[in-house]
């Protein structure tokens, strides 16, 4: 599988999201996921699924250093002892020593970041996480973020997906060293009826979703995380064993456009575009 180097990070470019899943169905789907060789879980305290996560990893049986797993903070959380504390709660209900990756999960309008840097610094100290990150951060968050922190920041995970231009974003990413980690990879569906993807997808006997994450990590420092509640497509979801050519990349390259963005909450930010 395809490793991202990020200041000092090494993140499997496929990982296995787990945005909405519940109960048995969470547990079931990782463990599932890692048994097909998935080695990278993202989950994060707003998905609630944290304990069911951790079993499925648990019962997965892999060793601790091959699976790499991600979590997030939600920014009511962002104050230092709040921080500190649900760091910790996360830990205790993934059933882990410690995480490979940590994030803010956005970015907080009303705590300094100076406050949660500091923290999240205290987390990757302490042997909560190997390693810190951002999500949903604009580029001069990122900056500030990068000076305030005394450990390195290995990556912003955003949404990023054929309909969302991100260039911007993903080359602040990489000039820092930074990786780029593409959540809502397949816009929510939106690929799977693309007539530009499905021709691709046909000369290569491949589903459109396998265009995508293929168009996707084949861009430099970009991780993809998909999330999917039946095992065949996450087993599918993984072979992305074939060569996009140069025309197929730039006609997706193509789709792209600064106001394809689907996640727009409030916590956003003012996006750069």
């Amino acid at each position: 599988m395809k490793i991202v180097e990020a200041n000092g990070a090494r993140i499997p470019a496929i990982g296995f999201g787990t945005w909405d899943l519940r109960g048995e169905t969470a547990t079931t789907m990782v463990e599932s996921a890692l048994e097909m060789g998935y080695r990278h879980i993202d989950t994060a305290q707003s998905y609630d699924n944290e304990r069911e996560v951790g079993r499925g990893i648990a019962k997965a049986g892999l060793k601790r250093d091959e699976v790499f797993v991600t979590t997030k903070i939600w920014p009511d959380a962002f104050t230092g002892e709040e921080f500190r504390r649900a760091a910790q709660e996360s830990l205790e209900r993934l059933k882990l020593e410690c995480v490979d990756l940590l994030l803010l999960h956005w970015p907080s309008k009303e705590v300094p970041l100076a406050e949660t840097i500091e923290a999240l610094n205290w987390a990757e100290a302490s042997g909560i996480t190997r390693h810190v990150g951002v999500s949903n951060f604009t580029i001069a968050m990122m900056d500030e973020a990068v000076r305030l922190s005394t450990a390195p920041i290995v990556c912003n995970q955003v949404e990023y997906h054929p309909y969302l231009l991100q260039d911007r974003v993903h080359a602040a990413c990489r000039a820092r060293g930074m990786a780029m980690t593409a959540y809502c990879p397949i816009a929510r569906g939106k690929v799977l009826g693309d007539p530009v993807i499905g021709r691709v997808a046909a000369a290569h006997g491949v589903s459109p979703t396998q265009v995508t994450l293929r168009w996707l990590i084949d861009q430099d420092g970009v991780v993809a995380i998909p999330r999917t509640s039946r095992a065949e497509r996450a087993e599918e979801n993984l072979a992305l064993d074939f060569v996009l050519t140069a025309q197929e990349t730039a006609e997706i390259d193509g789709l792209r456009s600064k106001n394809g963005r689907l996640v727009n909450i409030a916590q956003a930010p003012e996006w750069d575009v």
